[in-house]
């Protein structure tokens, strides 16, 4: 078992506000065992970066994993060659060629569809009527699974990130994932024989025509899913809601001054969506003089990283002119995320420049407070917002 520092957190402020906690942990213990998670969290960058290309130690390949258990062998369980394998096979779905050529122009048509459903001077939940339902509908085009509705594609990827993140083992979150999984095979088995007949780009008829595994088929596109729904929803509201209460920044945006996709990848650093990674230690290994022992579950603390006074002064402020190019928002190594582009693309290249032409006068609402949480996945919950002059 570990041998780093036991510390104990108070988990529900963790979810509520991790920050605080991760800052104490980097300055105190950055490689410590929490008794809440069950794993020993990496807190500092340079650590996490270094530790997440050895993946001869920390293994993605987890058998007993709540990810393998729940929703199948992914590519993101497997390491090596088995990892490279699937990740070449679906690269041509999401290639920055294909973002370019092919889907920034149907999110582009999925975005304004849904801004012109929205009425000027009526209080709304941006966060519901836009960011959610707009990366849904963006995930059924790229996933090829159109013959969902977004209501469901949100609510199963929520029950998945919730199951493979129910570490206390809650008997109904565990049921709610299954019965999610459950769904996305059903919409799976329906579409197979339509891009069998009729090839598209999507990462089923790409994965389909690679002649991959059914089993690893099934998997991919419910890791697409648990994380192509929840990210570019949570970061497309939290950034809005981050510009909102930063007008200074927002004015640097308007004018020019700054990209979009610069704003997006700082709220990315500041409030990452994937706040952590989990591991499986394959082998003994010391690191900081702290004992590793194989099958004990390490946490790469993604959020802490992003926040490391190391590399990013003033870390806790939103500063879209910052130099980002140390963030791990997308993780690292092997491991950096496939959908990358895509995301860059849904949010900085269509959504943030739609909303922000498209809404004029955009700003928070006093309907309701703004509520925020998650440490492992961490977004907004709600965006009340108005527009119109």
């Amino acid at each position: 078992m570990s041998t780093a520092p036991r510390i104990d957190i108070d988990l529900p402020a963790f979810w509520r506000d991790p920050y605080p906690t991760l800052a104490q942990l980097r300055k105190e213990a950055p490689i410590a065992f929490i008794p809440q998670l069950g794993g020993t969290v990496f807190c500092n960058r340079d650590d996490i970066f270094v530790s997440e290309k050895q993946i001869d130690v920390f293994s993605s390949h987890q058998p007993e994993g709540l990810m393998n258990k729940l929703m199948g062998h992914n590519m993101m369980r497997k390491d090596g060659d088995a990892h490279m394998s699937e990740r070449q096979i679906i690269f041509p779905a999401v290639s920055p060629k294909t973002v370019k050529s092919h889907w920034s122009a149907q999110f582009q048509d999925h975005a304004d569809r849904l801004v012109a459903t929205l009425n000027a001077g009526e209080p709304l939940d941006l966060f519901s009527e836009f960011a959610l339902p707009y990366s849904a509908e963006c995930l059924k085009s790229l996933t090829g699974l159109t013959n969902m509705r977004f209501e469901d594609m949100n609510a199963w990827s929520q029950a998945m990130i919730d199951g493979i993140a129910n570490y206390a083992g809650d008997p109904a979150i565990e049921q709610r994932c299954r019965a999610a999984t459950a769904g996305i095979d059903a919409a799976i088995d329906g579409m197979m024989p339509v891009v069998e007949r009729t090839p598209n780009h999507s990462l089923l008829s790409v994965m389909l025509a690679a002649g991959m595994a059914e089993a690893s088929i099934r998997a991919n596109i419910k890791l697409a899913i648990s994380g192509g729904q929840n990210e570019p929803r949570d970061a497309i509201a939290g950034t809005v809601w981050a510009l909102l209460t930063h007008p200074d920044q927002l004015r640097l945006a308007l004018a020019g001054n700054v990209t979009w996709l610069q704003v997006f990848e700082e709220y990315a650093r500041w409030i990452a969506p994937i706040g952590m990674s989990p591991r499986r230690v394959a082998k003994p290994w010391t690191i900081r003089d702290i004992a590793l022992e194989p099958n004990d579950r390490v946490f790469f603390m993604f959020g802490s990283a992003n926040r490391d006074e190391k590399y990013f002064e003033r870390p806790d402020e939103f500063d879209v002119t910052r130099d980002v190019s140390k963030s791990v928002a997308f993780g690292a190594g092997p491991h950096f995320c496939a959908g990358a582009w895509a995301s860059r693309a849904m949010i900085a290249d269509v959504a943030l420049p739609t909303l922000f032409a498209r809404l004029p006068g955009l700003r928070l609402a006093d309907t309701e407070p703004v509520r925020i949480g998650g440490w492992a996945f961490r977004g907004i919950l709600n965006l009340p917002v108005t527009w119109g002059r």
